[in-house]
């Protein structure tokens, strides 16, 4: 495994994160596909094993469940100093108001109770999960900035948003002489590719490390295209994300079979490689249910590809409508 800064600061993280969505209750939250705790446990040590410190969940992810697996999983595997944890903040917990956004009360609400989840008296990384248009920029900021202040949260990051709500919160946060972010959280895979465009740059401007969700395209580059799975089956984001462009992205996932047949390896570590050969990434966040996901994402860290297989993987793109914002 290597270990790269997470964007300028000095916490070194392993060049794989392990997603953690697939472990929680299934009936617990909106994904029925998770794995129970005593499934889920195994890939939390394989990861270990392997030399990932990384690992990131969300208080929303299987309501709350998915913190408390991982939570008692590296508290018993490794030592708190020898992890880097990330959850993020912003969907909604329970009915009514004040469930739900990036308001001052529920950021303080939201962190004591994935530190209590998470059996930690700090997360290193507490990322807001989307954007809050209802609550203003400057009252999340403050709030996250006395979490850290209070020794919550090491450090903040923030996931899928325009590039100019995340300059504006730079800025706010540089005016103010608040915490600043340190990572973005966003969706890049070879088949969505718009972040290229404004976010990407930057990030890579600014510093700023970045950490993709979903690089795989939800298994859609790791598999025979239209093979089907349960998590596709029941994921209400497949649809969303990839439904629209569904010839164009079957051209590229087709160079990524050709190319994995010619090199002698899997789908998903061509397509893991070739997000981190991209400058500006960090840590694409992997996902796993099966002990080869892990294998796959960890072997794609030593995988090298030519500007020439870089160039036929990235020829079929198309432009893509701005999803998960």
């Amino acid at each position: 495994m290597e270990y790269v800064k997470l964007g300028k600061t000095g916490l070194e993280v392993s060049r794989i994160c392990l997603g953690c969505m697939s472990f929680g209750i299934p009936d617990r939250g909106g994904h029925p596909w998770t794995m129970e705790e005593e499934a889920s446990r195994p890939f939390l040590r394989q990861a270990l094993d392997a030399g990932i410190n990384f690992f990131d969940t969300a208080n929303v992810y299987s309501d709350g469940t998915s913190e408390e697996i991982v939570g008692r999983a590296l508290t018993d595997f490794a030592r708190r100093e020898d992890v880097v944890i990330a959850t993020k903040v912003h969907g909604r917990m329970r009915e009514g108001a004040n469930g739900g956004g990036l308001s001052r009360r529920h950021i303080l609400e939201q962190i004591d109770a994935s530190l209590k989840r998470l059996g930690t008296d700090h997360v290193d990384l507490y990322q807001i999960h989307r954007w809050d248009a209802s609550t203003p920029i400057e009252e999340t900021l403050e709030a996250l900035h006395d979490v850290v202040k209070a020794g919550k949260a090491r450090y903040i990051g923030a996931s899928s948003m325009y590039a100019w709500q995340f300059t504006k919160a730079l800025y706010t946060q540089k005016m103010n002489g608040w915490t600043r972010f340190v990572s973005m959280q966003d969706h890049v895979n070879l088949l969505y590719r718009e972040e290229e465009r404004e976010m990407l740059p930057v990030c890579e401007a600014e510093g700023i490390g970045v950490l993709p969700w979903s690089p795989l395209a939800r298994g859609k580059l790791a598999r025979p295209w239209g093979e089907s799975t349960r998590r596709e089956e029941t994921d209400q984001m497949v649809s969303r994300l990839y439904s629209k462009t569904e010839d164009a992205d079957r051209q590229v996932a087709e160079v990524v079979a050709d190319l994995a047949e010619k090199r002698g390896v899997k789908r998903a570590q061509i397509a893991l490689a070739w997000l981190l050969s991209k400058p500006a990434i960090t840590s694409p966040i992997v996902g796993a249910t099966k002990p080869e996901h892990i294998d796959d994402a960890v072997a794609a860290v030593g995988l090298e590809l030519s500007e020439d297989e870089i160039a036929a993987l990235e020829a079929p793109y198309i432009p893509h409508a701005i999803v998960a914002h």
